[in-house]
């Protein structure tokens, strides 16, 4: 007998680094769909999650990145049949500037025990028990 599947969230984050001033145009949409592409195969990596295991996917931008949305990154690996969804997060006093995060819903025999959240770059400040 198979075990129960249940929807388990896998939560991570990633800094995106500014580019320099002399950057070409373009540079500040491609500094986050590199972070957010690095974040999506760690948290693969991580979890070994098939794609037609994800239910959906959300991600969060500080207000501060706004060149691109996330969830292209997401598209350009081929998530084509994952639902996406995008939002901004609150611009709160000491919070953490620069920042993509992601909450992925994954359908799943595994344990909440069994999930790896992930953290990378500055974001490990979020989480410093996740930090990689």
């Amino acid at each position: 007998m198979l075990a129960a599947m249940s929807t388990r969230g896998i939560r991570g984050a990633i800094t995106v680094a500014r580019p320099k001033p002399e950057s070409p145009q373009g540079a500040e949409e491609n500094a986050i769909l590199e972070a957010t592409i690095a974040l999506l195969r760690a948290l693969q990596e991580a979890n070994g999650f098939a794609l037609e295991d994800i239910a959906s996917v959300i991600f969060t931008t500080t207000d501060d990145l706004d060149a691109v949305y996330p969830a292209r990154a997401a598209r350009e690996l081929g998530w084509l049949k994952v639902p996406l969804l995008g939002a901004r997060e609150i611009n709160m006093p000491g919070g953490l500037p620069r920042c993509i995060r992601v909450l992925i819903h994954w359908n799943t025999q595994r344990s909440q025990q069994e999930i790896h959240h992930v953290y990378l770059r500055d974001a490990t400040r979020l989480r410093p028990d996740r930090a990689r």
